[in-house]
């Protein structure tokens, strides 16, 4: 064949996309156009204006090598799979390979035989100051605390002792933004970023200390008395599985957000994933 029917038979394959833009590009393709000689550049940018979708297993990526198909296309082919569209996104799968919207789950049963519940934040509604008057009695020797609020008496997702959670951040699919996890104004990426703590019950709320203060100067943020050691694990990018050091005891816990800044105004923007332990 020669250059010019070469040319004319990629330019027809072109064509043809318009013609049938729902049809996706096929193995068979690229190899085709690797054999006309377009050069990766060509091939990648027509496997990513055509959104097509490629689910390579290993045996298909080494026929395609044997073929002739340079290591970048079948890089972008690989890169191409829709797994992660908003169609197909699970928010109860057990499976963390499973594309979920970003956030945090809690696993039911066990990851062969069980079902996650995603777990909404809830945002905290005041700032109290606890201890005031010892504080002011001692001349500020004594501590005052600084708590933030949580609407409700109980959270509606309810643990096990030895619960089992899964993180979902932005990177574990594509297309999501970097405001999709909390909102603009939280930008976690790690349960790094995350303090678990026990909340305090109360008659229709409940009470998480985030400061304290007293003659020697003030401090915010989750005192590390109230933190409780977690255990994390990366699953793949953007996906953690998050456990407590220790069994839990019977109450109500939260993942709170690391609070950014040391003003009281920070904490009342505070953003806790809650659940109870029964």
């Amino acid at each position: 064949m020669t250059t010019y029917f070469k040319i004319a038979a990629a330019i027809a394959l072109s064509c043809c996309s318009v013609a049938a833009a729902a049809e996706d590009l096929t193995i068979n393709d690229i190899v085709a156009l690797t054999e006309m000689q377009l050069g990766d550049a060509a091939i990648i940018a027509k496997i990513e204006a055509e959104a097509s979708s490629f689910d390579l297993t290993t045996d298909q990526m080494i026929e395609l090598k044997k073929k002739g198909v340079s290591s970048n296309v079948i890089a972008a082919m690989v890169r191409s799979r829709k797994a992660d569209t908003a169609a197909e996104l699970s928010v109860d799968s057990s499976d963390p390979n499973v594309p979920h919207p970003p956030g945090v789950y809690l696993l039911h049963g066990t990851v062969e035989k069980g079902r996650m519940e995603r777990i909404e934040p809830t945002s905290s509604s005041q700032v109290k100051t606890g201890g005031i008057w010892g504080y002011a009695l001692t001349g500020g020797i004594a501590s005052a605390s600084v708590k933030v609020s949580i609407p409700n008496a109980a959270a509606r997702v309810v643990s096990i002792s030895k619960p089992y959670f899964y993180f979902f951040f932005d990177e574990s699919q594509k297309g999501a933004t970097p405001s999709s996890f909390m909102g603009s104004a939280f930008l976690a990426s790690s349960p790094a970023d995350f303090n678990l703590v026990r909340l305090d019950k109360k008659k229709d709320r409940r009470e998480a200390r985030v400061g304290s203060m007293n003659i020697g100067g003030a401090k915010m943020g989750v005192m590390d008395k109230d933190r409780i050691t977690i255990e994390y694990e990366l699953i793949r990018p953007g996906v953690y599985k998050v456990k407590a050091g220790d069994p839990l005891v019977p109450g109500e816990y939260g993942f709170l957000y690391s609070l950014p800044g040391a003003a009281a105004g920070g904490a009342a923007n505070a953003r806790i994933f809650d659940f109870s332990v029964k």
